[in-house]
């Protein structure tokens, strides 16, 4: 995103080429977006270019308006089912700028038509939320998420195979426990948590090497650890790279996007 944002920094367009820029609260947990307001929202901001445009008389401004209203209009009617908080787009008639991405943090509505993109919500978003990650503690399970701007990116599982000791990295569906065997549960339950209690120490230390390198081979310039609260501590005494929060909650099965809001709200 770094690096999107100084590519958009460097365009310049005069007349009749212009920079399209659109910040769409699209949040539905907003109370002025209840009724899909945003629709409202996006169709009076493209009706008040083209208004504006026709007074102008500039044809072939208002052609690379067309184009580019074209464009936005089509991108929202593909993928409306999947908006979140909010929709950031960037465009200019001749396609060297397409830029569209939908985020988990909220933006004011606005809309541009001048030479330069205007970047100042997308820059105070990074700022606020830059790559980070998320490791989730859960007994045997640590679950990895790669976000940017509030988006997931990437997800990992890390589970502990108790046989062999060794973490592995998980592919299937988690595991809510571990596997008991048949009869005497509730038995094999309490053994294999004084187990856990008494090896947990060793066993995310083990771990916590591949955290630190998932942490520098992702760039994350934050870093959240989130489970019980000396879990949490284990982890991160064991851990090189520095910690920015730790929040004590068990979410390791909870929706990513919980997660992310969870986090965010640090």
């Amino acid at each position: 995103m770094n690096k999107q944002i100084k590519k958009l920094e460097s365009v310049y367009l005069e007349k009749p080429q212009r920079v399209f820029s659109m910040y769409l609260n699209t949040d539905p947990s907003d109370p002025d977006q209840q009724g899909g307001e945003w629709k409202i929202h996006l169709k009076n901001g493209l009706n008040n270019f083209e208004s504006y445009l026709q007074e102008d008389g500039d044809s072939d401004e208002k052609r690379n308006f067309w184009a580019i209203k074209e464009k936005v209009e089509n991108f929202v009617h593909n993928n409306e089912q999947n908006f979140s908080k909010s929709l950031v787009i960037f465009a200019t008639a001749d396609e060297s700028v397409w830029f569209a991405e939908r985020f988990q943090m909220p933006v004011e509505t606005e809309f541009y038509w001048e030479e330069t993109a205007k970047l100042d919500q997308l820059r105070e978003m990074y700022s606020n939320f830059p790559k980070t990650g998320i490791i989730l503690t859960q007994k045997e399970a640590i679950k990895v998420l790669d976000t940017e701007l509030g988006t997931l990116k990437d997800t990992q599982l890390f589970e502990l195979d108790l046989d062999t000791e060794d973490w592995r990295q998980h592919t299937g569906p988690h595991r809510a426990e571990p596997s008991m065997g048949s009869g005497g549960k509730s038995t094999k339950q309490d053994q294999f948590k004084e187990r856990f209690e008494a090896n947990r120490y060793r066993w995310y230390k083990s771990l916590a090497p591949k955290l630190d390198k998932l942490a520098k081979d992702r760039q994350w310039e934050r870093l959240y650890i989130v489970g019980d609260k000396e879990e949490a501590k284990d982890l991160n005494s064991n851990m090189n790279k520095e910690i920015t929060e730790v929040v004590n909650k068990n979410m390791l099965d909870h929706e990513e996007s919980k997660v992310i809001e969870e986090v965010a709200a640090v």
